[in-house]
């Protein structure tokens, strides 16, 4: 079977190609690719091509699919997997595979499976490790952002903390602490947010910190003090670039006691070094953002570690169980995927969109991998609708939802788009 994808042929070299996918093995499965999202792993990737970790060193020969938040149908199931596994069912895929070891992970080490693609065959070591997981929710685009959900549920999970003569690691959040999340209201940040004040370990206090006063209203009108005071959180948001000691305030609100868990979103070395300023004893320090510079480097006051038994985490992705976990939530209706995407588009968009990940604002970019067209943000739908029809219809379902895209936003689109059907 032919696929069209994203294929990463070097550094800043990627192309929308069209090729013939390996016939698939009994112990495989093909897929239909419906819907992506654009995360800031895959910029780093593209950036880095070979140097990256996880992509091969022979890309440049043997090029390989990129994206990992991604969701879509099973079209076709091997012999092994049969009694598992159905056509017709919709999948996500947890890509963190940790197979014998390896880094290898779908959307940067294969050449026949990434999200920015068509169709896929799904390799045995997915559902050996039982990283295929089946979505009965409704759309696709929840099911592309259990994986970013489940980053961030790893990310809590992996905090910890220990009780004075016992060196025991006690793992997760103080609960009914004090929490701080800096540069917290992109994409992960408000996921981070809606999860941790909607799971089932929760801290009593939660500041938020940003310089961009534009993400910080979207962020508080999103996810704002009513919400968290509903479900036993006092939340605060905090520009700390209007601020000559953002430190002294920060810790203020703790009554200079400081945090019990700290989480840090952006790969900046003040922001770091705030980070670990502001904990408090016993404190965790969780670096959640990945940078892209390898040799990237902050100070860690080594006193505080010694005597105030201060410690540092960093995690990058969750595993299967926070995948489910997050899966879970969605279907419970405790935590809302769709508070990130503030960008659509066709699967022609993605080399120039990913390539400039940095500098487009706004929150996550969804892809539908059948569809061409120009990655387009909510707030312009209205704008669009005069000469594009489409988009004046899904302007007017996103408005009955709060501005914000949605299940009914995204059937429609699929349901009423062969204008913009992919054509190479």
């Amino acid at each position: 079977m032919k696929t069209k994808a994203i294929r990463l042929h070097g550094k800043n070299d990627l192309r929308l190609d069209e090729f013939e996918l390996p016939v698939m093995g009994d112990d495989e499965i093909l897929a239909k690719v419906v819907s992506d999202s654009l995360c800031m792993s895959s910029y780093k990737a593209a950036k880095q091509g070979a140097d990256h970790k996880r992509i091969p060193d022979d890309v440049a020969d043997n090029p390989v699919i990129i994206g990992h938040e991604f969701a879509g149908e099973i079209i076709e199931v091997g012999k092994k997997w049969q009694h598992k596994f159905t056509p017709g069912k919709k999948f996500s895929i947890q890509p963190a595979l940790n197979y014998k070891g390896s880094l290898d992970a779908p959307g940067y080490s294969y050449r026949q499976i990434g999200g920015d693609a068509t169709y896929i065959v799904i390799p045995n070591e997915v559902m050996e490790m039982n990283c295929l997981l089946e979505y009965s929710g409704e759309g696709y685009f929840p099911a592309s952002l259990s994986e970013p959900y489940s980053c961030v549920a790893g990310t809590f999970h992996a905090h910890y903390h220990t009780k004075g003569g016992s060196y025991v690691h006690n793992m997760g959040i103080v609960e009914g602490g004090n929490m701080a999340i800096l540069a917290g209201v992109g994409p992960m940040g408000l996921a981070a947010i809606d999860y941790i004040i909607h799971c089932d370990r929760k801290p009593k206090f939660l500041v938020i910190t940003d310089i961009s006063d534009d993400r910080l209203s979207r962020a508080e009108a999103l996810l704002g003090p009513d919400e968290a005071a509903k479900n036993g959180v006092e939340i605060k948001y905090l520009n700390t670039s209007n601020i000559d000691d953002p430190v002294t305030e920060l810790r203020s609100f703790t009554d200079g006691k400081g945090y019990d868990d700290v989480l840090v979103f952006a790969p900046v070395k003040p922001v770091v070094e705030q980070a670990d300023a502001i904990l408090g004893f016993d404190g965790c320090l969780n670096f959640f953002a990945g940078p892209s510079d390898p040799n990237f480097s902050a100070e860690f006051n080594f006193y505080n570690a010694h005597y105030q038994f201060t410690h540092i985490v960093g995690t990058s992705g969750g595993n299967t169980d926070d995948m489910v976990e997050s899966l879970e939530m969605m279907s419970k209706d405790l935590i809302n995927p769709a508070l990130l995407v503030t960008h659509i588009g066709g699967l022609n968009v993605v080399p120039e969109a990913t390539l400039n990940l940095p500098s487009i604002p706004g929150g996550k970019k969804m892809i539908y991998t059948h569809l061409q067209f120009d990655l387009t943000a909510i707030d312009d739908f209205e704008e669009k609708g005069k000469s594009e029809p489409l988009f004046a219809e899904l302007d007017q379902i996103c408005k009955k939802h709060n501005g914000l895209w949605s299940v009914e936003a995204e059937t429609h689109l699929l349901d009423n788009a062969e204008k913009y059907r992919l054509l190479l």
